[in-house]
């Protein structure tokens, strides 16, 4: 079963390039900060919809802030 990972560095410095706090980012995206704080420590998997939803929200690319893992 594949996983989508974080890719803690990319996210983090996508998300503060932003200007956008961990609360902040969770408002827009629907999900909660406790949430947000599990993908950037790579804690928590995150599934292709909200993947994609991020990585709109943040402004780059899919494959640049999530990694597939086999």
């Amino acid at each position: 079963m594949k996983r989508i990972r974080t890719n803690t560095n990319a996210f983090v410095r996508a998300r503060v390039f932003k200007g956008l706090s961990q609360r902040e980012l969770a408002k827009q995206s629907g999900l909660s900060p406790s949430y947000i704080s599990l993908l950037e420590r790579s804690v928590k998997s995150v599934g292709p919809g909200t993947a994609k939803k991020l990585s709109e929200l943040l402004e780059q690319p899919l494959d640049a802030l999530f990694v597939i893992e086999q």
